[in-house]
């Protein structure tokens, strides 16, 4: 284990210490949700920056390893890491000012001061959506010799973008929920702050844009994940039928976070999904159960993949 972190802090120097300073972060939140018994818009007022610190910490362990595996060095990606490092900066910095303030920091518009940080915000994140953009690009130029690795990096990369579009519909005209200093909702048919999943949050009682974006952020852990999983325990397939079958799974993950999306922006609950909801995912799971199975069916024995 311990040779394994050594390794990790030279992935990527500037993300290893973004991952450094947000673990801080995620202390110091837990403590405070421990220590201020204080409460905004029905949850801890430290669980944000607790989430936010948890999420950063993920994002940039996980795209640090990514970038070890490109062959060799890029201008680009360089530039693009000190971009994302400086918007996580940013972001975290103005969730933990406006926490010791009182004050949210998403959606509010109070006050100049407070609609000018949310602005900040929203400039940054749009920032942070184009540098990892470059390097979704420059991941696919470069190609990584490992052919199930950059299937896994690379659909990784592409859903995590479509999870962080996923949270658009939140700052649009359509979820300005008509309440004076307030520019915005995740929660679609019900007030933000209202009954929800423990810990997570998400609205038990309307729809949640949170939910669709969650998923499609963390693609960026869970298709590597499954590559590794593939790799370990289903060493009878050739790395074609691997990478392959991490394409169906890729695609079945980006319509998973598009159906989940639409669901919330119909204003309902993740656990009260209604006739259409449920067909849409039963069509779901039948299409990827059948794709898998004929990518396996047609995947090439150890011994034919040997004679070639």
């Amino acid at each position: 284990m311990i040779t394994f972190l050594r390794r990790a802090t030279h992935w990527n120097r500037p993300l290893m210490l973004l991952v450094a300073a947000m673990t801080v972060l995620t202390v110091v939140a837990a403590v405070g949700i421990l220590v201020d018994a204080r409460v905004l818009t029905g949850a801890p007022i430290w669980l944000k920056p607790l989430k936010f610190g948890v999420s950063f910490v993920l994002y940039g362990a996980t795209l640090a390893w990514m970038l070890s595996l490109l062959p060799r060095r890029s201008r680009a990606v360089e530039g693009a890491v000190i971009v994302i490092v400086a918007v996580a900066v940013v972001e975290n910095a103005i969730i933990v000012a406006q926490v010791l303030r009182g004050q949210t920091s998403h959606f509010n518009d109070s006050t100049p001061l407070n609609t000018a940080l949310f602005a900040s915000m929203g400039a940054a994140i749009m920032l942070l959506f184009f540098a990892h953009l470059v390097i979704g690009v420059v991941v696919l130029i470069q190609r990584i010799p490992d052919r199930v690795a950059a299937t896994a990096v690379g659909w990784g990369l592409g859903l995590s973008l479509l999870g962080m579009l996923a949270a658009v519909p939140m700052a649009l005209p359509m979820q300005d929920p008509g309440i004076e200093g307030i520019g915005g909702a995740h929660s679609v048919g019900v007030p933000d702050g209202g009954p929800g999943l423990p810990v997570l949050g998400w609205s038990t009682t309307g729809g949640d844009l949170r939910i669709g974006h969650f998923v499609g952020l963390h693609a960026l852990q869970a298709l590597p994940i499954l590559a590794i999983l593939l790799s370990r325990f289903a060493t009878r397939l050739d790395e074609r039928t691997r990478a392959r079958l991490l394409v169906v799974a890729g695609s079945a993950y980006g319509v998973l976070t598009v159906l989940l999306t639409w669901q919330a922006l119909r204003g309902q609950p993740l656990l009260r999904p209604d006739a259409g909801t449920l067909i849409a995912v039963t069509a779901l799971v039948v299409a990827t159960a059948t794709a898998g199975g004929l990518v396996l069916a047609r995947r090439r024995r150890p011994e034919l993949a040997l004679a070639a």
